[in-house]
């Protein structure tokens, strides 16, 4: 970590010995100084540095003290930095009052004590070193919260990349399950179909296994189209999101006994490949969680279209979720919904109530197909 530069003081005065005398006080405070001979030449030093305070006498040539002191401060870099008026004479303290309205902080009169005037100092360039650090702190966590978010993005580029790669995985898998598993068992069952008609009559044994290997399979059939409709169902590229969820609905609600209510468009929104089957995934996720854990009887589904953005809201009246369960990272499943979420640019809001249900929102910005 770099070391901070030395606090730089700006002493404005046009008495040569009172500058000397100036310099001669603080020199022992282990900061830089620099000094101008009148108004413009301190508002161009403003302009050039950052200063921890500026000294200013009250009476100079041309313009006085607080005329300087506002020049001073229409400079942006110094437009906060504490200015001491240095006074001559009584007289010229009580007119410096008029200098706290410009930014003077504190006055002394002349000759100077230095003990006093250092004093004075000293807490000016504390602050400023204090304010230094701080200001490097907060540049250099920025840096740090930056390059955070940029892994992070690449992260869930990654991530987004491995669940398009799983889902044309699955894809493959399911058209393969579906076709050349379908197509075999279908040509067993036709040979099975034939053998069974050529069977001498008498046989009761031999047709009853026959009737049986048919039973075995219709369920390996029905197996295969489920398994493969589990990895991607076709429905999904053949009636869209919308229909896909419906189906699904009647599905989950056939095989679980939970009843389900669902207020879905009747066209579809046209949103891209990507897009849809990460909402279905997200959809069966939840209606997973439903069937295992909430102990529901109705599930109630909901999918808009909210200005930019597709709202898909789905309410159990189950036991509800537990806090601990919606912040826990052991919940895989909850911890999944959210990032397939996110790397959609979306988001995922899930609020339990005990013993009164659950509801999840994914809100995802919405993208006709063919758009960026």
């Amino acid at each position: 970590m770099s070391s901070l530069p030395k606090p730089n003081i700006l002493i404005v005065e046009d008495d040569a010995q009172m500058l000397r005398e100036c310099r001669e006080i603080v020199a022992s405070l282990d900061v830089e100084i620099t000094t101008a001979g009148d108004a413009q030449e301190a508002s161009h030093r403003a302009m050039e540095a950052d200063f921890a305070v500026i000294l200013l006498g009250v009476r100079m040539p041309e313009r006085d003290g607080v005329a300087a002191a506002r020049l001073i401060r229409q400079c942006e870099r110094s437009r906060h930095t504490p200015i001491i008026f240095l006074s001559g004479t009584y007289d010229d303290a009580v007119s410096s009052f008029r200098g706290y309205e410009a930014g003077g902080v504190d006055y002394l009169l002349k000759p100077l004590v230095p003990e006093i005037l250092r004093s004075k100092i000293s807490v000016f360039i504390d602050l400023y070193r204090y304010n230094a650090e701080l200001s490097r702190e907060i540049a250099e966590r920025k840096v740090v919260e930056q390059n955070l978010r940029e892994s992070e993005e690449r992260l869930r580029e990654f991530a987004a990349h491995i669940q398009a790669v799983r889902e044309e995985e699955r894809t493959s898998m399911a058209r393969e399950i579906h076709d050349e598993l379908g197509q075999a068992l279908t040509g067993l069952k036709m040979d099975l179909s034939w053998l069974e008609k050529r069977l001498p009559k008498g046989l009761e044994k031999q047709t009853e296994k026959v009737k049986s290997m048919f039973r075995l399979i219709d369920d390996t059939i029905q197996s295969v189209r489920k398994i493969s409709s589990e990895l991607r169902p076709q429905v999904l590229d053949d009636v869209g999101l919308t229909g896909t969820l419906r189906w699904q609905a009647r599905e989950f609600q056939a095989r679980t006994g939970i009843r389900c209510k669902v207020d879905l468009p009747e066209e579809e929104f046209g949103i891209d490949q990507n897009r849809s089957t990460a909402v279905f995934r997200i959809f069966q996720e939840v209606m997973t969680n439903v069937a295992r854990h909430a102990k529901a009887t109705k599930v109630d589904i909901k999918l808009r279209r909210d200005a930019d953005h597709l709202i898909l809201n789905i309410a159990d009246n189950g036991r509800g979720i537990a806090q601990a369960d919606l912040r826990s990272q052991k919940s895989l499943g909850l911890v999944g919904i959210r990032e397939r979420a996110l790397i959609l640019g979306g988001q995922v809001e899930i609020e339990g109530i005990d013993g009164k249900g659950t509801s999840v929102t994914l809100s995802i910005p919405f993208r006709l197909q063919g758009r960026a």
